[in-house]
């Protein structure tokens, strides 16, 4: 398994999805040797063998060539470049555990070098690679070994730019990579929609499987409050177009008239945050918005038990896990009909990202309403407690030994 990070070396969801579903396969007594570009000297796992190419690489005394570039595989090369630049070295180092450098291609060049060198010490019978960054290696090790590639979408460069504007860069390896898979998966029917859509995929070589959450069976979610008086309404994540705080902003303009005691949260950081902050300023929100920047996981859980509410309105969201993050925390959740969750909840409020007016009044009915919000909160929590990581890691399961049994898709189609 390919992969650009693992927890707790991480810098986004994908490293979340990647840890529970090795975990889940593990269980099964599925092997995974997990290969990351970077990391600690000496990171391990209880559950995978966990490889670091850098280090590898320098046991083997072997030197990799590079080319330069700036692009990360969460974001689009200007939010990359904006947030680079921004932070400082001990901020970068919080964010992305010293995973990234400025220079993803050339990282990801060097990855596709060592993952080849790498393997011809590896037993394995399926190559199985994590978004757009692990394609050229995934595809470099599949053209020396013959072993079948399963390629799992989790965000597509449509995605990250709200639909349009691709990065022509970027859009030619995933294109590549979506043509030269013999199995991808698709973290929802969304996602497999815009793969048959922007990149021409014939649809049957496309599988949806749904990410997960584990719920935390048994344990009390002791909630924490900002004030006694107080509500608070959350939105958490990257501070993009993608994401759609600016919709989350201007909803909150009109329920603050209504509603004078609800404060905001927006707990991200992103190449909008300067915008948002001064949007805010422009709404009279100056007082009623709060900006913490980017936090942490368990930063992340303490906000959810914080929250009255969670939204998320999104433009384009893939997955999103972070809504089921909030409803395990004991938190009722608004989430924009544009996101791959929306697919699988159904103990969730549901708007389309663009109707501030619906969204607002959902947020007020929400807040307002004792009886809504106990019966969110309590069929929410009964929902989140039947997700577990056995059914992807089961999925995935049938997926290698169908893959394994067919012939190796050798040429591009």
């Amino acid at each position: 398994m390919l992969g650009w990070e693992f927890p707790p070396y991480f810098a986004g969801g994908v490293g979340t999805v990647t840890y529970e579903l090795t975990k889940a396969l593990a269980k099964k007594g599925i092997q995974v040797t997990y290969i990351m570009p970077n990391g600690p000297e000496h990171v391990s796992s209880s559950h995978v063998k966990l490889l670091v190419a850098s280090h590898e690489m320098r046991k083997l005394g072997i030197k990799t060539k590079s080319v330069k570039s700036l692009i990360t595989p969460y974001a689009s090369v200007q939010e990359y470049s904006w947030n680079y630049q921004k932070m400082s070295i001990g901020q970068r180092d919080k964010q992305f555990g010293k995973l990234y450098s400025a220079n993803l291609l050339e990282e990801m060049d060097r990855f596709a070098q060592a993952v080849c060198e790498i393997a011809e010490d590896e037993e394995f019978d399926v190559i199985h690679a994590h978004d757009w960054t692990t394609i050229p290696a995934a595809l470099a090790l599949k053209r020396k070994t013959g072993k079948p590639l399963v390629l799992h979408v989790h965000i597509t460069e449509f995605d990250k730019t709200g639909g349009e504007h691709a990065d022509p860069t970027v859009y030619k390896i995933e294109h590549d990579g979506f043509h030269q898979a013999d199995t991808i998966i698709a973290v929802s029917k969304m996602v497999k929609q815009r793969l048959i859509n922007q990149y021409y995929v014939n649809p049957d070589r496309i599988q949806v499987v749904y990410n997960s959450v584990e719920s935390d069976d048994g344990i009390t979610v002791t909630r924490e409050r900002l004030s006694a008086n107080d509500k608070l309404v959350l939105f958490l994540g990257r501070v993009t177009l993608q994401k759609g705080p600016d919709y989350f902003l201007e909803a909150a303009a009109k329920v603050v008239p209504l509603m004078p005691n609800v404060k905001f949260v927006i707990a991200g950081t992103g190449d909008m945050l300067p915008r948002m902050i001064e949007r805010a300023a422009e709404l009279g929100l100056g007082n009623k918005v709060i900006f913490p920047g980017f936090v942490t996981r368990e930063e992340g859980d303490k906000l959810y038990r914080m929250a009255d509410l969670f939204v998320m309105p999104s433009v384009s969201e893939p997955f999103g896990i972070v809504p089921l993050e909030a409803m395990k925390n004991g938190t009722p959740a608004i989430v924009s009909r544009q996101s791959g969750v929306s697919e699988v909840l159904n103990h969730a409020l549901k708007v389309d990202f663009w109707d501030v007016e619906d969204l607002a009044n959902k947020m007020i009915a929400a807040l307002t309403y004792d009886s809504l919000h106990a019966t969110l909160t309590h069929h929410g929590a009964i929902e989140i407690s039947t997700f577990t990581w056995e059914a992807p890691a089961d999925a995935c399961i049938r997926i290698y030994e169908e893959a394994a049994s067919r012939p190796v898709l050798l040429e591009v189609r």
